[in-house]
């Protein structure tokens, strides 16, 4: 059975709401050439490249190129077993927590973070000083995006007023819904034929219902996000790419570019942005742990902390259609890879795998 998702306003207690979007699966998007071909049916099994074919350049996320992996009622999540730290510090910084892709999974994102003790059963910051921070993605797929981007917000100033932080990086779905409501219609130039931010939003899963829901202080929010950070030797980004040192030879200058071409609001250049935060297994297979000491050796940090794309693609575990075994990818917790030097932490939560929580430092 479908759950529906909890939402509640100021005021307000819980609100049982009918997902109309929840089965609507879209699969994500890439750049570089991955394991698999991309599917044309949803749910259609991926078949393997020979590794000659690659995308040509200027290559743009409008199609479908990675596998479905429908969702099945009957799948049972593997429960992290880490406990919840005992206490928190008198003073100085608490614990340091990250998020995988949200993608709109509002149900599981609250039962993620009351598993981990950061909110309590009303869904009120209950962590203290612990920080925590997402790595983008909260809309698109699932069924209430919305929802996501206003709890986030709403844990912040409660994170904030108890001497923690709650803070958010920009995904690429963020870049893509930004576009689809600032842009529309409007023709980009994708490098590869005709493409707006309208259509790519839908391909990529775009529910109706977040867009209608949508305000301007979710747009004022999003477009302020930082596009990364370093926090106790972590160097946390939203994508697994290189593209970030396209944008600046500092965290700083990074965000103060991406923040000022999302302010000159020029369609071609957002679009840009969009493609190139789309970017990714860039720290995977021969080479991928020189990409990821590329970009710390720029911007410091000991350990590349990314979300974006799904662990079970990373492994090559991309389960089996749904009716033929009942079973999912079994995501038990992140994914260390590159020589150690990377942790990817979507765990697919929109293909049966699990939203990822999870306490640093993580043993290597």
């Amino acid at each position: 059975m479908v759950e529906g998702s909890m939402t509640q306003g100021a005021g307000q207690g819980p609100e049982v709401r009918t997902p109309t979007g929840r089965d609507f699966r879209v699969p994500a998007y890439i750049h570089e050439p991955g394991p698999y071909a991309h599917s044309t049916h949803p749910g259609e099994v991926a078949r393997p490249l020979d590794g000659t074919e690659g995308y040509p350049e200027g290559y743009t996320p409008t199609e479908r190129d990675l596998p479905v992996i429908n969702r099945g009622d009957t799948v049972l999540l593997s429960v992290d077993p880490e406990a919840v730290p005992a206490g928190q510090p008198a003073t100085g910084p608490g614990p340091l927590y990250v998020v995988g892709d949200v993608h709109g999974y509002l149900d599981q994102l609250i039962a993620a973070l009351q598993e981990k003790g950061l909110i309590d059963a009303a869904g009120n910051w209950s962590a203290g000083t612990s920080r925590l921070w997402f790595l983008g993605d909260f809309t698109d797929r699932g069924p209430d995006g919305i929802g996501v981007i206003d709890l986030v917000m709403r844990l912040s100033a409660e994170a904030a007023a108890a001497g923690g932080y709650c803070k958010a990086l920009m995904g690429n779905h963020e870049l893509l819904l930004l576009g689809a409501k600032r842009f529309g219609d409007t023709p980009v130039n994708s490098g590869a034929g005709t493409a707006t931010f309208q259509a790519a939003w839908l391909l990529n899963g775009g529910q109706k219902t977040d867009m209608e829901r949508l305000q301007d202080h979710h747009l004022q929010w999003m477009a302020r996000l930082d596009a990364m950070e370093q926090v106790d030797g972590h160097l946390l980004v939203h994508s697994d790419t290189t593209a970030y040192l396209d944008y600046g030879d500092s965290i700083e200058a990074v965000n103060d570019t991406v923040r000022e071409t999302l302010t000159r609001n020029d369609a071609d250049e957002v679009w840009d942005l969009f493609r190139k935060f789309t970017k990714r297994f860039s720290f995977r297979d021969e080479g991928g742990a020189d990409a990821v000491r590329s970009l710390l050796e720029v911007y410091g940090g000991a350990r590349i902390v990314h979300g974006h794309s799904p662990i079970p693609y990373l492994l090559g575990e991309v389960g089996s259609e749904e009716g033929e075994d009942g079973t999912g990818p079994v995501v038990e917790g992140p994914h260390i890879y590159a020589d150690g030097l990377a942790i990817a932490m979507d765990g697919g939560v929109t293909m049966a795998g699990k939203l990822l929580v999870q306490q640093l430092p993580l043993a290597h």
